[in-house]
């Protein structure tokens, strides 16, 4: 279909009479970092496992890494690292030891590398002095740091991450982000998932938006987010007279606030808002012209608020 690290077509999910997934076509460009959104039951972990082959798709085409899906798994799959639907390891081993188990199984992993890749693992995620430790005894931040220690055993052209922060305390969650970044950088393709938006919009070249099985925003960040229109903000003592002229100069969905007025802007020219409301006579003493954040951008999208396991 492309040359994009994850493409589908039409990609559709059902079970039984319930639609989950609805005619998705997902582009994931090659060396991006894909913020993927959306809300409880939006269909997004289902479409992450119609990505990687653990579930089928009802109908519709996949393509990663440029391989068809199911069809070319075994050239596709060793080069994906995944954290899908959280960790699960042997809790009476340590992390090492866990490691050290999920490379055996691998048939494409190189043996006389295990020791090197695993100890590479295990620093970048910061685990390296609790790589002795048991897997039980790890916290829900330790375990959540050991499965991306897993996904990135082997050198990966594509890595995907379904709640890479889940667990993690601020700085653990900073260093998730910083460790997205670096694998950008190198090259690695990256699809995520994240309930945490601000981690989004700093991480994130490029966002895909999913709400009741459908995908409906997709595109590198600034581009989605200027589909949103701005907002003008008005500081003033006369806020009912500030949002007549508002009104009347063709602002919508105008909005009284304790010392402000905001209105979309639309149409309207910024400098307008300022001259209009100063011929009328009504003091201006602050303007600010409002960008939608990307959480405003998704509640616009979705009608409901962030709140993304599904």
């Amino acid at each position: 279909m492309t040359d994009a690290a994850v493409a589908t077509s039409g990609l559709t999910k059902r079970f039984g009479q319930q639609v989950a997934v609805s005619a998705v076509d997902l582009l994931v460009p090659r060396g991006a970092v894909y913020g993927f959104l959306g809300p409880n039951g939006s269909g997004k972990t289902t479409t992450i496992r119609m990505l990687l082959g653990l579930i089928q798709s009802t109908s519709g085409r996949i393509e990663v890494l440029g391989q068809s899906m199911p069809e070319g798994a075994g050239r596709a799959l060793p080069r994906v690292g995944a954290l899908v639907e959280g960790p699960a390891f042997h809790p009476y081993l340590s992390g090492r030891a866990n490691l050290r188990r999920l490379d055996a199984a691998d048939r494409y992993a190189d043996p006389r590398t295990t020791g090197a890749r695993i100890e590479a693992a295990l620093d970048r995620v910061g685990l390296g002095a609790a790589a002795t430790k048991r897997y039980r005894a790890y916290s829900l931040g330790m375990r959540q740091r050991l499965a991306i220690a897993a996904a990135l055993l082997g050198p990966r052209d594509l890595l995907v991450l379904d709640e890479p922060t889940n667990g993690l305390d601020p700085q653990g969650t900073r260093e998730v982000r910083h460790l997205i970044a670096s694998l950008a950088d190198e090259g690695t393709t990256v699809l995520v998932s994240s309930h945490l938006l601000s981690e989004v919009e700093q991480v994130c070249s490029h966002i895909g938006v999913m709400h009741v099985g459908r995908l409906v925003a997709q595109g590198p960040v600034a581009e989605v987010r200027s589909g949103a229109a701005p907002r003008a903000r008005v500081e003033t003592d006369q806020g009912d007279a500030a949002a007549r002229v508002m009104r009347e100069i063709g602002l919508t969905d105008v909005l009284m606030e304790s010392g402000n007025v905001s209105g979309t802007l639309g149409q309207v020219a910024p400098e307008k808002v300022v001259a209009a409301l100063v011929n009328d006579g009504v003091p201006v003493m602050g303007f600010a012209v409002q960008r939608p954040s990307l959480e405003d951008l998704f509640v616009s999208l979705t009608g409901e608020g962030f709140d993304v396991s599904g």
